[in-house]
């Protein structure tokens, strides 16, 4: 698959070999029982090096899975209050709200109207008021209470943990 006319040599120590044709470095890879493959192909010449392909590609994808175990997912969590909720269910869900926090996902806030709710929205941003005015120490920076949407029968917001 090697199709430049000259090419410069690695060997599996990283040691040069220097310039010579793919077929005489082909068959040094062969004779040591290793493949040759371009690693730099824009280069002039082009760079090969001679490893075993099978080993490489089982090292890199070691490599890979050692890289998303340290990865972190940001998880959106919702929960859901109503304008008239009992302060029991209030400090219960509250207290939620600073689990998912502390743990270092964000948190969607959303207040759910019924009916005749709907005619009084400043209830539902008090108590977005009182959540975020709560949890303010696990955010990192507090949401205007201006900027909650209202969508249809819900207003929403969304709370970033602090790093």
């Amino acid at each position: 698959m090697i199709r430049a006319p000259q090419i410069r040599v690695v060997d599996e120590a990283g040691e040069q070999l220097g310039i010579m044709s793919p077929e005489d470095a082909l068959r040094d890879a062969e004779a040591k029982g290793l493949d040759l493959v371009e690693v730099a192909p824009n280069a002039q010449p082009p760079v090969c090096r001679m490893i075993d392909y099978g080993k490489y590609r089982y090292q890199q994808s070691k490599r890979q899975k050692e890289a998303k175990k340290h990865q972190h997912v940001i998880i959106v969590k919702e929960i859901k209050y109503r304008p008239k909720i009992s302060e029991h269910d209030f400090d219960f869900k509250t207290n939620h709200v600073k689990e998912f926090l502390q743990a270092g996902n964000k948190v969607k806030l959303t207040i759910m109207f019924r009916g005749r709710e709907m005619a009084h929205p400043e209830f539902g941003r008090e108590l977005l008021g009182r959540v975020i005015e709560d949890v303010k120490e696990y955010v990192q920076d507090q949401p205007d209470m201006k900027y909650a949407r209202l969508e249809g029968r819900n207003m929403s917001v969304v709370l970033s943990p602090a790093k």
